[in-house]
C-alpha cells in the first residue's frame, strides 16, 4: 500500500516542499528511508516505531520503505517524524483522511507519542503560504507558525491527536496570532541611554552612526564606558518594521534561539566573545548554520576588544559588511545568511590601555604601540566609517544626575534622519547614507566653497587617505539630514573629520 504526505524542509533561513511516500509490502520486515536522510532522519525508524505502538496502533510488520522527495537534497534533523509516522497509518487505513495533500505536516515524535517542538516553523509555514497549504505542527510552535498570516495552522500535542484530528473525530481551532498586538505590548527595553553620564561627544556618534547605518569603533581605556555605550545602541535605533522583524526571526528560528518568543520585537544585540571561531561568527559547520553575523541581522554586532580577535576570524568580516549576507558553500550545497548589521568595535588605545590617559601612565613602547593596532588590519578599518574616542569619565560627571535626554528622544531624530534617507533612495538598492557607493557620493554629497576648502585642508594638513575622504562625506551627509539640512555645510565636514583618528598622520 502506497501513501503519501507533505512536509517542509528548511536549508537556510528558507523552506522548501518534500514529498514523503511511504511503501507499506510484503517481505521481511524493515522499516529503509532514502533520499539522502541523514543519521537524524535515519534513526527516527526508532522513534515512529515506538511512538505508534504507544499511542495504541499495530506497527506493520511488514517491508517499509520512506522516500523523501526531491532525492537530490539531503535531508537534515528530526521533523520528519510526523509526517512518516502519518503516511505509515495512512497506508495501514489508520488514517481515512484523503486530504493529506492539503496539509504540510512536520515534528518531532518522543516515544510516548507526544510531538516535540522543532527549529525553523516560521520559515516552513512561509513556504506553506505560498504553496497553499495548511500546516500541521507541534503546539508550542503554532504560535510561531501563525504569524505568517492568512495559513491555517493547526498545533497538536500528540500522535493520537493527530489522528484523531485527521479522521474527524475532534475538531482543532486553527491558531491565530496578532502580530501588532505582540508589537504593542512589547516591553520597553531595560536600559537607556540616560544613564550613561557625561561622554557628551560619544552619544553623539552614536547618533550619528545609528541614523546613517555608520559603523563606529571606540577607543578608549578599560572602564571608560565603551560597553556600556555599545549595549544601549539599540535603545536609539529606529523599530523594526513587520518585514524585518519576521526576517529576523526566522533566521533565529531555524538556529533554535527564539527562547520561547513568537518574534523578535526588539533588535538583536550579539556580543561575542573574542575567542570566537570563523565558524561561530561567520556561520558553517558540517551542518551549516548561521553565525553570530547573521544573528545580529538587522540589528548590532558588538565585538569588544577588537584586537584580541583572531585575525583570520576579522578578515572574515569584510565581505559579509560589504555585501550584507554570507555564503557557506559545501560540497554538496550553497547556503546564503543574510548579514545586514551595525558593527560596533572597541578597543584600548594601546596593551596596557593607558595611552593618552591623563591619571594612569602607559608602559608601552610606540613599537608595542604599533603592533597591538596592526591586529587590525587597514581593510578592515576601511570598512568603519566612525573612530570615536572615550576618556574616562572625570569624577565631577559621575557626581551629576543622569542626562536628561532619554534614547526615546534620540531615537526620534534618528529616525527622520532615516526617513529623509529613505526617500532619497527611494527605488535604490540602497536605505542608508552608510551603503552609499561612488555615484551616490557624487550625486547626494555636493559641497560648497567653505565645504571644499575645509575638506582640501583636512585631507593635506592631518595626513587623511582618500577613503577617509569618502567617509567624511557620507557621515557629513548622515549629520546633515540629523539636522533636515538639504545640502552639506562646513559644520557638517568639519564634525565628519573628528570621526577620523585613526586616519590621522599624528595619532
Amino acid at each position: 500500500m502506497l501513501a503519501k504526505a507533505l512536509t517542509g524542509f528548511n536549508l537556510g533561513i528558507d523552506a522548501s516542499v518534500i514529498e514523503v511516500e511511504v511503501d507499506i509490502g510484503r517481505g521481511l520486515p524493515c522499516f529503509s528511508t532514502v533520499g539522502l536522510p541523514d543519521n537524524a532522519v535515519k534513526e527516527s525508524r526508532e522513534r515512529i516505531r515506538s511512538a505508534i505502538k504507544n499511542s495504541a496502533y499495530a506497527f506493520p510488520a511488514k517491508r517499509i520503505t520512506v522516500n523523501l522527495a526531491p532525492a537530490n537534497i539531503r535531508k537534515e534533523g528530526t521533523a520528519f517524524d510526523l509526517p512518516v509516522a502519518v503516511g505509515i497509518l495512512k497506508a495501514e487505513g489508520v488514517i481515512k483522511n484523503d486530504g493529506l495533500s492539503g496539509y504540510l505536516i512536520v515534528g518531532e515524535l518522543a516515544l510516548d507519542g507526544r510531538v516535540k517542538p522543532i527549529a525553523g516553523a516560521l520559515s516552513i509555514a512561509l513556504c506553506a503560504r505560498e504553496a497553499g497549504k495548511k500546516i500541521i505542527l507541534p503546539a508550542e510552535n503554532a504560535r510561531e507558525a501563525a504569524l505568517v498570516g492568512s495559513i491555517e495552522a493547526f498545533g497538536v500535542g500528540s500522535l493520537a491527536e493527530l489522528v484523531e484530528f485527521l479522521n474527524g473525530a475532534i475538531t482543532i481551532a486553527p491558531c491565530r496570532t496578532d502580530i501588532n498586538e505582540i508589537f504593542n505590548a512589547a516591553a520597553a527595553h531595560q536600559i537607556d541611554l540616560s544613564d550613561v553620564k557625561g561622554q557628551a561627544h560619544v552619544k553623539r556618534a552614536l547618533e550619528v552612526a545609528s541614523a546613517g547605518g555608520h559603523n563606529i569603533l571606540m577607543i578608549g581605556p578599560p572602564g571608560s564606558g565603551k560597553t556600556m555605550l555599545a549595549m544601549r545602541l539599540p535603545t536609539i535605533l529606529p523599530r523594526m518594521s513587520l518585514d524585518e522583524a519576521i526576517e529576523t526571526t526566522k533566521i533565529h528560528s531555524v538556529a533554535g534561539m527564539l527562547n520561547g518568543e513568537d518574534i523578535l520585537t526588539h533588535r538583536p544585540f550579539r556580543a561575542p566573545h573574542h575567542t570566537i571561531s570563523d565558524a561561530g561568527l561567520i556561520g558553517g559547520g558540517r551542518i551549516p548554520r548561521p553565525g553570530e553575523i547573521s544573528l545580529s541581522h538587522n540589528g548590532v554586532l558588538f565585538l569588544d576588544e577588537l584586537p584580541e580577535f583572531k585575525k583570520n576570524v576579522l578578515e572574515m568580516l569584510r565581505q559579509p559588511m560589504e555585501d550584507g549576507s554570507v555564503r557557506i558553500s559545501r560540497a554538496a550545497t550553497s547556503i546564503a545568511y543574510p548579514s545586514s548589521f551595525m558593527l560596533v568595535a572597541a578597543m584600548n588605545p594601546c596593551a596596557c590601555g593607558h595611552l593618552g590617559d591623563s591619571v594612569r601612565e602607559c608602559v608601552c613602547s610606540s613599537l608595542q604601540v604599533a603592533r597591538y593596532r596592526s591586529r587590525v588590519s587597514g581593510p578592515l578599518l576601511d570598512r568603519i566609517d566612525i573612530h570615536c574616542e572615550v576618556p574616562q569619565v572625570r569624577f565631577s560627571d559621575l557626581q551629576k544626575e543622569a542626562a536628561s535626554e532619554t534614547s526615546a528622544d534620540v531615537r526620534q531624530r534618528v529616525g527622520a534622519a532615516r526617513q529623509r534617507q529613505a526617500e532619497r533612495f527611494e527605488g535604490m538598492p540602497i536605505t542608508t547614507n552608510a551603503r552609499m557607493l561612488a555615484r551616490h557620493i557624487k550625486k547626494f554629497c555636493q559641497t560648497g566653497a567653505d565645504s571644499r576648502r575645509l575638506l582640501e585642508t583636512a585631507v593635506e594638513r592631518l595626513g587623511l587617505s582618500a577613503r577617509a575622504y569618502t567617509r567624511i562625506l557620507k557621515v557629513a551627509r548622515t549629520i546633515a539630514d540629523i539636522e533636515g539640512d538639504a545640502g552639506i555645510q562646513a559644520h557638517h565636514i568639519s564634525e565628519a573629520i573628528q570621526y577620523r583618528t585613526l586616519d590621522r598622520q599624528a595619532f
